[in-house]
């Protein structure tokens, strides 16, 4: 039997309850009134850079409002998504964010956040295939003959990334669990660098974002020997997948987020992924992304976090398998 007191508690829990709601309709109608914040949390020039500006004027054209990109790189993206993590949830701080920040963080031993709890996904942005490169002076006119060398020889080829514990890191990493090999890891600060000393052949090999990657194919100072995804891409028809070229069940892309502190309102999270989703919804941007290797398919708050949930679990297996701890 309920007491006055206890029901009165209950009435006043439920009007507050209600109350914070009717607020974060409210917040989330009058949203934005001021400059947005635009995270990117790596160096200018790359991928995740590009993707970021782009959205950064999509998104302006539509609120009027400004949204700023602020680059924040270090500790492969966990720097700058730390702070965005702890960050109010209003909106006016965001991140794109990257399969190293929100899959594959089990690689860290001393993270000062939690990316599982302290972010949310507002969507994902979209998803690429990573190319398999060489220098076009490489001895490699094949991937059968970079395989065939891999596993004759464990740790000679020497493989760049942009940054331990980076997409570029993780996809290889998976080529060497499934396909049996183990090559030497050369980690650089960013894409940039790594593909200068690929081109140089200071490496020998780099299995890089397809954005980064398909300009110097095209300019023919790398070559193409496989894409990682689980098709052929279209802008490489006659570039095998790595599963076709020799191993098989492989597959691995790389994939980006717009995404913001847990701490956000569910129906903030709603209407900036409606909007976002209106702002890319023009021939213009789906250019923009194709050009980037990007492919990017509408989706809800509940899909992005359903689909960054299977991926924890595919690239923590990579991590725990592999040893693959960083400080």
């Amino acid at each position: 039997m309920k007491t006055p007191h206890r029901t009165s508690l209950l009435r006043s829990l439920l009007l507050a309850v209600t109350l914070c709601c009717m607020a974060a309709a409210a917040a989330a109608q009058d949203y934005p009134n001021r400059t947005i914040r635009l995270v990117v949390p790596f160096p200018p020039a790359g991928v995740t850079d590009i993707l970021g500006r782009i959205l950064s004027e999509r998104l302006g054209s539509i609120y009027s409002q400004s949204v700023v990109v602020e680059n924040r790189g270090g500790a492969s993206g966990h720097l700058g998504a730390q702070m965005v993590a702890k960050a109010p949830g209003d909106g006016y701080t965001l991140m794109v964010g990257t399969i190293g920040i929100h899959a594959a963080y089990a690689s860290y031993r001393k993270l000062s956040y939690d990316p599982a709890t302290e972010l949310q996904p507002i969507l994902i942005l979209g998803e690429a295939p990573n190319l398999v490169l060489v220098p076009a002076s490489s001895p490699y006119k094949s991937f059968a003959d970079f395989l065939a060398d891999a596993k004759a020889h464990p740790g000679k080829i020497s493989y760049a990334s942009a940054g331990a514990g980076s997409s570029v890191h993780m996809v290889t990493a998976l080529f060497e669990l499934v396909s049996g090999t183990k090559l030497n890891h050369v980690p650089y600060k960013g894409s940039g660098p790594a593909l200068i000393d690929l081109m140089g052949g200071q490496v020998q090999v780099m299995f890089e974002n397809m954005s980064s990657g398909l300009v110097h194919v095209k300019s023919g100072k790398l070559r193409a020997l496989a894409v990682t995804g689980a098709a052929r891409d279209p802008r490489f028809p006659n570039v095998p997948t790595v599963a076709e070229a020799g191993v098989p069940g492989y597959s691995g892309t790389s994939w980006f987020t717009l995404a913001a502190p847990r701490s956000m309102p569910a129906a903030l999270v709603e209407k900036i992924n409606k909007d976002v989703l209106r702002a890319l919804a023009t021939p213009e941007a789906h250019a923009r992304f194709d050009n980037l290797g990007i492919t990017f398919t509408p989706n809800s708050p509940a899909q992005a976090a359903a689909f960054i949930k299977s991926e924890t679990v595919k690239w923590t297996r990579v991590i725990q398998t592999a040893n693959l701890q960083l400080d």
